[in-house]
């Protein structure tokens, strides 16, 4: 390090550099209360291509109650994976007539896929064990949906 470099000028530097790259989600996303076998929890929602693909990428924990509802634009076989996300996760894949289809646990930052086990409309992940600490299972019914956004490609 040059001599005449601050510590302080040496630190706002790394700042200035981390700060450029770091991913960076334009505006919090919207939110949506949603209630499964009368549990209830506040999901983000991600129904536009560029917010479905970050989704809870870079993020190191999760409010209680708290995940995130991917939006689809019609039904499909979806599948999922952890690339960049630090926090572990449960996803439940939801049909257009609000019932699950399958749930999946998914370890944080691998690249391995965890895919629907039918059509679905919706994803939502949450905290490793959320579904199953709550005896939530494939075809229970997922209230609130009706007030998701439509997705938006």
């Amino acid at each position: 390090m040059p001599s005449n470099m601050s510590f302080n000028a040496l630190r706002a530097a790394f700042v200035v550099v981390a700060l450029a790259t770091a991913p960076v989600r334009a505006a919090p996303l919207s939110t949506i209360d949603l209630t499964i076998n009368g549990h209830r929890l506040v999901a983000e929602i991600a129904s536009t291509e560029a917010t479905r693909t970050y989704g809870l990428m870079n993020r190191f924990s999760l409010q209680p109650d708290h995940g995130m509802l991917f939006v689809f634009s019609e039904p499909q076989p979806l599948a999922f994976w952890m690339k960049n996300t630090y926090v572990p996760l449960s996803i439940a894949f939801i049909g257009a007539d609000g019932r699950i289809v399958n749930i999946e646990d998914m370890a944080p930052r691998t690249e391995d896929t965890h895919p629907s086990h039918g059509l679905a409309l919706f994803a939502l992940e949450m905290k490793k064990g959320w579904f199953a600490d709550r005896g939530i299972r494939p075809g229970d019914a997922v209230s609130g949906l009706e007030k998701a956004p439509k997705a938006a490609e």
